[in-house]
C-alpha cells in the first residue's frame, strides 16, 4: 500500500466495464494501472480516447490522466508489481453454438497476471460469471502464484447501466463484497472507502453468493420486462391497451413502473447471455428446473422482434419487399453504442432480407452498424433516414427520436406510417396529426 493507506489498484481487462472502473476510481483519488493485451485499445485510452459510446467518460479520462493517477500498459509482470488489489475485468460472452458462459478470456487474464504475483496481494473479480468461477479461480490463482496462499480472491459484481455508467461506480446502489476472509473484506473496504464514506450499503457474503447476485438481478429485471410483453401478447388478441395496462400495475407499490414497460424487448451484452448462462449452469448443477421459467423469457422477448416486423408488414398492406423503411436505432439502448444483441438490428436486418429498401440511423451506434452489418444502408440523420419512407419503426428510444415533430416527419416522408417499437411517442398527438400509428400491444 501507498503511505496514505490507499491500495494501488490494477485493473485487468480495459472494455466497457474495465475502462469504467479504472477511471473513475482515479478520479476518486486512487493509483490505478489499466492493463490489456490488445495494444491498441491501451494505445487509445493513453492518448485520451475512450473507444466506446458512454456520457461523461472521455472528460474522467482527461481528468485522470492529468492528475497522474492513472497509466495504462500491457505487463502482467508490471501489474503485479504495482498492484495490492487487482481487479479483474474481462469479458464473459456467450460461448459459440452453446448457451454456456465462455470464460476463456477470464481464466486468460488469471494465468497471465497470478505466475508474477510474489507478495500478499487481493485479486478481484468483476466480471460476471457462473457460480462456483471464483472458488475454481482461487485455486489457480494459489496453485500459479509464488506467494501461494498469500494471494487470496473476493468478488465484487459489477451493476453497471450502460449509458449510465460514470454515474453507478462513482455513486453506485450498493456494494457486494464476497469474500472468504477478514482481509480480504478489509482490503476491499479500503479500495473503496470513497464510495462507502458516502453511505452507500455493503453486502458482505461468501463467494457464491456474490457471483449468483448479478445474474440473479439481471433474471429478475428480464423476467420482469418479458411478463409485461407477454400482457402485450394478450392484449393483442384482445384488443385491450397494453400501455394503460402497464400503467395501472405500475401504481402498485409492490410491483412498481421500473423494467415494466412493453415494446421490442431487451438485448445488449448481459441480460440475455446472462440468463442463458445462468439456465445452463443450473441445470449443470442439478437445478435446471428451478429457473426453467428463463428458457420461456428468452423465447417471450425474442418473439417481439418478429411481431415487430409483423406490424410492419401489417401497416404496409402485407409487403415489405420493395417498401422504403427508415429504421430508427441500431444500439440496443439508448445512450450507449453497443449492438450487441441489439433488437433494432434483428429487425432491420430482417426487413432488409424480406426485400424491403431499409436505412437506418442511429445518434451513437452508426459506426459499429455499419462494420457489422455493410449490406444495409445508413442514414445521416433521423430526417434524412426517413426521406420517402413507406415507413417509420422506432427501434431505440433516444430522446430525439421522442421530440421529433410530427408534422416536421410528414414533409419527408412518402407515407405518413409510423411503427414505435418502443412506446416512446404520443400516440395521441401523432394520430392527431394525421398519422397511422401501431405499436405492439395496442390496437
Amino acid at each position: 500500500m501507498t503511505s496514505t493507506g490507499a491500495p494501488k489498484l490494477t485493473v485487468i481487462g480495459t472494455g466497457y466495464l474495465g475502462a469504467t472502473h479504472a477511471i473513475c476510481m482515479a478520479v476518486l483519488g486512487f493509483e490505478v494501472l489499466g492493463v490489456d493485451v490488445d495494444e491498441a485499445k491501451i494505445s487509445k485510452l493513453a492518448a485520451g480516447e475512450v473507444p466506446f459510446f458512454e456520457p461523461g467518460l472521455p472528460e474522467l479520462l482527461t481528468k485522470a490522466l492529468e492528475s497522474g493517477r492513472l497509466r495504462f500498459g500491457t505487463s502482467f509482470e508490471e501489474a503485479a508489481a504495482f498492484g495490492d488489489v487487482h481487479f479483474l475485468c474481462v469479458g464473459t460472452p456467450q460461448m459459440p453454438g452453446s448457451d454456456a458462459c465462455d470464460l476463456t478470456y477470464l481464466d486468460a487474464a488469471v494465468r497471465g497476471l497470478a505466475p508474477h504475483l510474489e507478495r500478499r496481494a487481493l485479486v478481484v473479480g468483476k466480471s460476471t460469471v457462473p457460480v462456483g468461477t471464483a472458488a475454481r479461480l482461487t485455486t489457480l490463482v494459489q496453485e500459479l502464484a509464488p506467494a501461494g496462499t498469500d494471494v487470496e480472491l473476493a468478488w465484487n459484481p459489477e451493476f453497471l447501466r450502460e449509458g449510465y455508467a460514470v454515474d453507478d461506480t462513482l455513486r453506485p446502489d450498493r456494494l457486494v463484497f464476497g469474500v472468504a476472509s477478514e482481509w480480504a473484506d478489509q482490503q476491499l473496504t479500503a479500495a473503496f472507502k470513497p464510495i462507502l464514506d458516502q453511505g452507500t450499503p455493503v453486502i458482505r457474503t461468501d463467494l457464491a453468493t456474490a457471483e449468483l447476485v448479478k445474474v440473479a438481478a439481471n433474471s429478475f429485471l428480464a423476467t420482469k420486462i418479458s411478463y409485461i410483453n407477454a400482457m402485450a401478447e394478450v392484449c393483442e388478441a384482445v384488443g385491450a391497451d397494453i400501455k394503460d395496462l402497464a400503467d395501472s400495475l405500475a401504481l402498485d407499490d409492490r410491483i412498481g413502473g421500473k423494467f415494466l414497460k412493453p415494446g421490442l424487448g431487451f438485448g445488449g451484452g448481459c441480460l440475455p447471455k446472462d440468463i442463458r448462462a445462468f439456465a445452463h449452469r443450473a441445470e449443470e448443477i442439478g437445478v435446471g428446473q428451478a429457473v426453467s421459467f428463463l428458457r420461456e423469457v428468452d423465447d417471450i422477448n425474442r418473439r417481439r422482434r418478429a411481431r415487430t416486423v409483423d406490424l410492419v408488414r401489417e401497416l404496409l398492406g402485407g409487403q415489405i419487399s420493395g417498401r422504403r423503411i427508415a429504421a430508427w436505432g441500431a444500439a440496443f439502448k439508448p445512450n450507449s453504442d453497443d449492438i450487441r444483441d441489439a433488437p433494432a438490428l434483428d429487425v432491420a436486418r430482417t426487413m432488409h432480407g424480406l426485400g424491403g429498401h431499409v436505412r437506418v440511423y442511429d445518434p451513437a451506434a452508426l459506426d459499429n452498424a455499419r462494420r457489422a452489418y455493410p449490406e444495409l444502408r445508413y442514414g445521416e440523420s433521423a430526417l434524412d433516414a426517413a426521406e420517402d419512407a413507406d415507413v417509420v419503426v422506432l427501434l431505440t428510444e433516444w430522446s430525439e427520436f421522442r421530440e421529433i415533430d410530427p408534422d416536421a416527419l410528414a414533409q419527408v416522408v412518402r407515407h405518413k406510417r409510423i411503427v414505435d417499437g418502443r412506446h416512446a411517442l404520443d400516440a395521441d398527438q401523432w394520430r392527431a396529426a394525421g398519422w397511422e400509428y401501431r405499436a405492439l400491444g395496442r390496437s
